[in-house]
């Protein structure tokens, strides 16, 4: 009796890193970032700040959060390196526990104290606090998702953090975007005052910089085919 030998099924190999085509444009984009938002708080001379410091606490909690935010940028672009993550699997847990740890958890809580106090009127408050309350949570939940070794969940929590991380880039460009609509209209619609026109600019700025990006992720995140919850996954 003879049996029909059965082919060994095809391992399929992960791309090269060159081969992810906005690894590089995503690395280069976040450099380019903060190299230009980090300078004027280098110093700590709170009269360099891009942002006037209302109260005597407010710029300790900035640069606090800016810090943070910083750390959490960088670990949170090496994280969804695919690359980096299927062959190098102990440094993205690592990496992982710093992005958590050092820098979501503590900017998110550093920047909904902020968010309370900045000069940007109540729209923009209600705002970064609702954002940095959704960072917080969707990054405790991709962290608790991985510690119980369910990664298809964790990957997904964790994009939705990528994308609330990555919102400030976002921010700054509908920054613009709403500068060259709305002022226009500063002699009509806000009567003429400046004070007016820059709280409803940084208003809609703040709620569409991490809406939209939130957005896309969950699009994103509905057209792949779902993984299960606990496939075996080296991250």
């Amino acid at each position: 009796m003879t049996t029909t030998e059965q082919p060994a099924p095809q391992v399929r190999r992960p791309a090269p890193w060159w081969r992810r085509p906005w690894v590089f444009p995503l690395g280069l984009l976040v450099t380019a970032f903060l190299v230009f938002s980090l300078p004027p708080y280098l110093g700590l001379d709170p009269a360099q700040s891009r942002i006037p410091a209302p109260t005597g606490w407010y710029y300790p909690a900035l640069v606090t959060h800016i810090g943070f935010a910083t750390v959490a940028m960088v670990t949170c672009t090496l994280q969804i390196w695919p690359w980096l993550r299927q062959n190098h699997p102990s440094v993205h847990r690592r990496t992982g526990r710093v992005y958590v740890f050092a820098g979501a958890i503590p900017a998110s809580i550093a920047g909904c104290t902020i968010a309370l106090a900045a000069p940007f009127g109540p729209v923009g408050a209600v705002s970064n606090v609702l954002l940095a309350a959704l960072w917080f949570g969707c990054t405790v939940q991709g962290y608790r998702m991985a510690r119980a070794r369910r990664f298809g969940e964790h990957r997904r929590w964790m994009i939705r953090s990528f994308a609330l991380c990555m919102s400030i880039i976002s921010n700054r460009i509908w920054g613009v975007v709403w500068s060259v609509v709305l002022a226009p209209q500063l002699d009509t619609t806000f009567g003429g005052s400046e004070l007016a026109l820059g709280q409803q600019i940084a208003g809609i700025t703040t709620w569409t910089g991490w809406v939209f990006p939130l957005l896309a992720a969950e699009w994103w995140l509905g057209r792949r085919p779902r993984r299960r919850a606990d496939a075996p996954s080296p991250g």
